[in-house]
């Protein structure tokens, strides 16, 4: 048997399978997010203790016996977070989050350092844990005074479980102190953000077992001879969840944020298209994203201005696929990465009208999030990646009037896997039987049982095509707006 811990902003899921990856359980645990100002994202880490003690309780109580026959266990994390601890490994502040956008003057300044994009391969976004750690210096110096190592969530909750400080490479390309080619800590880099290696973690593969669970964690109920294995960054094992490991493999995520994912077996980056170019997790891959900030989140956004679930909503907005509405909407709630790099653009709609109702407003917001993940595909495509067909995956994905909108807008079928375990969780939980048996990772990250593939309305695709060029048009008109 084996565990996956998918560790999330808002919770964390455990998934426990059999030796052919077949799910036995599942338990899930909840746990807020701090926003004390406007801007700013936190989590307490004992939160994630708590969460992570919650789920293995609760699958040692109902599937007992599978639970007593784990060999191993790994984790997906939520990326960029800055948990930083003193010589004794006590959490000196609450860990800021991969959406905090506080410290983008901080990521301007290292990001002007030629060697930055150069080493790294990637834009210093202000969600990158090195500006991180420099605004902390600038604001909290007495803080920043006291760091003794700088761990990402999820290593946060294996040097918890082990007692090592260790990263792997997938987590680790989002920091900006990584050589992505390399695979290496860069002293360059490191120096930029003024850190050194010593307060870096041991870096391994994904795949690479930690350690044993220690001792002090026997009250978990795990087997004493269970391995921790590093496990990696959440879209990195999401990937291995559903087998997009190299060239033209993918997926499509419509979750709290969008992704647009492929696979590569090089390392190819272009910094200047703010696609983010990572470490796969597991060896001698990488991979490419673009990342919209606010996909489901700008369906729950509206969903709290309206006062309906944004399950009510989505069922409100049909099922049939229709022409782009008057109503555009602009999902920069929070900024935008991919393809601007624009920590304070805003959204807005636009076109309302006294006749405008929710089911306008929503598939409004259903084709603003389309339009962002068409953006990021691309960019995506002028690295040289290649998708002719992706997975749909995400909450988002599970709406047929969304999946078909952006197989339209995208102009490719989108395949929706079975409903059940994949992805993330799934993705831990092959890592650690990697991690257990060797086993080569090609021959256990294979694709999911596909429940349907959605096609793109060749119809529609014109008029599609045509509504995205405006929405892409009208980004400076908003950047400039006060």
């Amino acid at each position: 048997m084996f565990l996956g811990l998918d560790l999330g902003t808002s919770g964390v899921k455990a998934l426990l399978v059999d030796g052919e990856g077949r799910a036995v359980g599942s338990a899930d645990a909840t746990y807020d997010v701090s926003n004390p100002v406007p801007g700013w994202s936190e989590q307490d880490p004992a939160d994630w203790i708590a969460g992570v003690s919650a789920v293995l309780a609760a699958l040692k109580s109902e599937h007992s016996q599978a639970f007593d026959a784990v060999e191993g266990l790994a984790l997906s994390g939520h990326m960029h977070g800055a948990v930083i601890v003193d010589e004794a490994g006590a959490v000196l502040r609450p860990c800021i989050l991969w959406n905090d956008t506080r410290s983008f003057e901080q990521a301007r300044a290292i990001d002007s350092d030629p060697a930055a994009r150069a080493i790294s391969g990637n834009i210093v976004f202000p969600g990158f844990t090195a500006p991180k750690l420099a605004w902390v210096a600038d604001n909290e110096p007495d803080i920043f005074a006291k760091v003794a190592r700088v761990m990402l969530p999820k290593d946060y909750v294996v040097w918890w479980l082990t007692g090592r400080y260790v990263t792997e490479m997938s987590d680790a390309a989002g920091t900006a102190w990584l050589d992505v080619g390399a695979r290496s800590w860069s002293d360059d880099l490191l120096s930029v953000g003024g850190m050194t290696q010593a307060q870096m973690p041991d870096l391994v593969e994904g795949s690479e077992v930690v350690g044993d669970v220690q001792p002090a964690r026997a009250d978990l109920g795990l087997p004493a001879t269970c391995k921790v294995i590093a496990g990696g960054a959440d879209n990195a094992v999401a990937a291995c969840g559903v087998g997009a490991l190299g060239e033209g493999q993918g997926f499509v995520s419509l979750g709290t944020s969008g992704v647009v994912l492929s696979g590569r077996d090089t390392y190819a980056p272009l910094p200047a298209s703010a696609v983010h170019t990572f470490c796969h997790a597991i060896p001698g891959r990488w991979y490419q994203m673009g990342v919209v900030l606010a996909a489901t989140d700008s369906l729950n956004w509206l969903s709290r201005v309206t006062g309906q679930s944004a399950e009510a909503l989505a069922k409100g907005a049909g099922d049939t696929l229709q022409a782009p509405g008057a109503v555009k909407f602009y999902p920069y709630l929070s900024g935008e990465r991919t393809p601007h790099n624009d920590a304070h653009v805003r959204a807005g709609f636009t076109g309302l009208g006294v006749g405008t109702d929710s089911a306008d407003l929503t598939r409004a917001v259903m084709a603003g999030v389309s339009f962002a993940l068409r953006d990021s595909f691309e960019a995506l495509k002028a690295t040289g990646a290649s998708l002719e067909t992706a997975l749909a995956i995400g909450g988002g994905s599970r709406s047929d009037l969304w999946c078909s909108m952006l197989a339209t807008t995208l102009n490719i079928p989108l395949e929706r896997p079975e409903e059940g375990a994949f992805g993330a969780a799934l993705g831990a939980a092959r890592l650690a039987m990697c991690g257990v048996t060797g086993a080569d990772p090609a021959s256990i990250m294979t694709k999911p049982p596909i429940a349907d593939i959605i096609h793109p309305q060749g119809s529609l695709v014109a008029a599609y095509e045509d509504a995205y060029r405006g929405f892409a048009a009208a980004y400076p008109t908003l950047k400039a707006m006060p």
